[in-house]
Formats: structure tokens, sequence, C-alpha cells
């Protein structure tokens, strides 16, 4: 039998540089207020959120996806024909095939990298993180690039009082590289697909193709359902990532949780009993729930007001349709 040679990779993995892009037209809560019957107040009592970015016709993926790219790159000191691979984690790029990931290569000047999309939803970031660190370390990739990208105004039913007011759109990524110490720590993901009727779009496409409905899709979830699982067992998810890393709480210099909900942001800094000296993203005020790009984006917002800095011991967490989870301690760029 022929001994196949091991891989030859780095020893450990990092995130290197981060970027982000939020369309420029900012959506207030008035504007959701014009099609549902809520108030202002009960909007931001039971999500936090106060405004948006909604897309206009030119903001597509791909162009927020390169904007947020280009940033990442030029931050983490690379070139864009260094990157060996690209990972786009969204649910709203609406070409089946072929993936928007091999366009944005191209475009951003990667040359011929492995390119490819994941659906996995809010927690997607994680586990293209996950999947970046794998290639890294295993030596197909020095450098990969991670993006998360939603346009979830286009999957938005503005006359739905439980979802209007919840969605954005915005473009999150990282530079992944090589490290000679561990600055992403193990990946606690998983899924529970019995449960995946709590978040999910409301007819699939051919319903829509065979006129079988007039209404376009749009995303749908059962909200206590989702709160109660999103505040009880991801905290649970959250703890097994710091048991994972090695760490404590006490450790932590900040926890950047998916942008979902203030009210389950705060519950889970609760449950987890974070302590005070912890910042906490709470990037959902103005940016609404962004899914995949939920968590690049408050990353990138934390470094550049000065809220988290380089070096900074930071839990990532993100959970949603699927239900699918992933959660990991990182060292911030």
């Amino acid at each position: 039998m022929a001994k196949i040679r091991p891989s030859q990779g780095s020893p450990y993995a990092r995130i290197m540089g981060v970027g982000g892009y939020r369309p420029t037209r900012v959506v207030p809560n008035e504007v959701i207020l014009e099609t549902i019957d809520s108030s202002d107040e009960w909007i931001r009592s039971r999500s936090g959120i106060a405004t948006r970015h909604w897309a206009s016709d030119e903001e597509t993926v791909a162009m927020m996806s390169i904007e947020a790219s280009g940033k990442a790159i030029a931050d983490a000191g690379i070139t864009p024909e260094q990157i060996g691979g690209v990972i786009v984690s969204t649910v709203s790029h609406f070409k089946q095939t072929p993936a928007i990931a091999t366009e944005i290569a191209d475009r951003i000047g990667a040359g011929r990298p492995a390119a490819f999309d994941i659906s996995a939803g809010c927690a997607g970031f994680g586990y293209g993180l996950t999947l970046a660190k794998g290639m890294v370390v295993e030596g197909s990739a020095e450098y990969v690039l991670v993006i998360g990208v939603e346009r979830l105004s286009d999957l938005t039913d503005l006359e739905d009082r439980a979802t209007a007011f919840l969605f954005g759109d915005g473009a999150g990524a990282v530079v992944v590289g090589p490290s000679q110490e561990p600055l992403i720590g193990p990946t606690v993901w998983g899924s529970e697909g019995d449960k995946s009727n709590t978040i999910m779009q409301t007819v699939p496409w051919d319903d829509y193709r065979d006129k079988k409905v007039e209404k376009f899709p749009a995303l749908t979830q059962e909200g206590q359902a989702v709160f109660r699982w999103a505040v009880f067992e991801m905290a649970k998810i959250a703890q097994q990532a710091l048991d994972a890393a090695g760490i404590t709480s006490a450790d932590l210099d900040v926890f950047i949780p998916h942008q979902a909900n203030m009210r389950i942001i705060d519950s889970m800094v609760k449950t987890l009993k974070l302590p005070e000296h912890v910042t906490v993203a709470r990037d959902v005020e103005t940016t609404g729930n962004t899914s995949a790009a939920s968590i690049p984006l408050a990353m990138e917002r934390l470094l550049a007001t000065g809220q988290a800095k380089s070096g900074d011991t930071a839990l990532v967490i993100g959970f949603g349709a699927g239900l699918v989870y992933a959660a990991t301690v990182v060292t911030l760029p």
C-alpha cells in the first residue's frame, strides 16, 4: 500500500483582518410602521432595534461582499492574490448555481482559489470560520477569506408583524491565516433538525414559480420558541465553547453573539454570568438582524470604535435556521 504524504499546513490559524459593509440607506422603525400595526416603543422593547440598513439595487450580495472583503484583506496586510480560499455564507443569493463565491473571488483579483457558498443561516459565519481554520491548518490554503452576507430585505414580508422589523442587509468578512499559537479555539457546533420549522422560508421557490402562491417567499419564525431555545440552549453551547478553549468567562474581554435580538443578547449575558468588564456587542440596535453577516459586522464595529482592541479574547456564537449553531473563542485581529 502506497503511503500518502501528510498535509503541510500551519500549526494553528488566526483571524488576521476584518471588514464590513453596511448599505447607505438607514431605515428607522417609522418606515416599518407604515405596513404593520405596531409602535416604535413595541419594536424597541421586543427587539432593541431602532434602525436597520436596506440595500439599494446597486448594493448586491456581490457588491457588498467585495467592499467588505477589500477592507478585511487590507486589514490583514496581504494582497488578494494570496487568497487561497473564499467561503461565502448567505441565504439571499438567489442563483442556485454558480456559487457567488466564485464571482467574488474573480472580482477581488484572488486568482484561482477554492470558492464555495454555504447555507447555515445565522450560524454561517461560525461554520465558515471553522472550515477556513481547517484549510489553513491542513495546508490547502495559506489565507482564506470568510464572508457573511445577506440582503434579507429581499426576503422580508413587510406585512408580517412578527418579523417585518427584524431584518437588515450587509456584509462582513475576515481573513484567516497561519499562526504559531492557537488563536481560534475548538468549535462547538451542531444542529437540531427537529426544530427546523421554527425559522423557515414561507414557501419553496417552485411553489412561487408554479403559481401555487402569489406572494414571494419570505422568512418567518416562531418568535417565542426561538427566544427560549436561544437563551437557554445557546448559553449552554457558549459555555461548552469556553470549556473547549480551556478558559472561563473571567478570561473573556469581548462577547460577540449573533445579533438576533437585544433581549436574547441580554438574557445570554445574564445566563452566562459574564463579568462586568466583558464588552458585549449590541450592534443589533442600529443594524438589525443580518444573519450570517451579523458577527463580523459587530466585530468590525467594536474594533473601529475602540470598544474592543487587537489581541482581545472574544467568545463568538451564531445560531439560527436549521436550527443550527456554532460557537468558538477567538483572538481579535
